[in-house]
């Protein structure tokens, strides 16, 4: 990844995904924390493949 805003924003979906990991393991997960996160990680994820992808889109 020679982008450094796209290298940026994999740290940050890893660290949301550990952080998701552990809500997981706790014995009463936060379900309200989890959909946050999870719809966190997803939008990072999303504008990730929206950088990635070829500009040729309209054509």
């Amino acid at each position: 990844m020679s982008n450094p805003y796209i290298y940026r924003l994999s740290v940050v979906h890893r660290r949301l995904d550990e952080e998701i990991r552990s809500e997981w393991k706790r014995r009463f997960p936060d379900t309200l924390r989890l959909a946050r996160l999870k719809k966190l990680r997803l939008a990072i994820k999303d504008r990730m493949a929206g950088l990635l992808r070829p500009a040729s889109r309209g054509a």
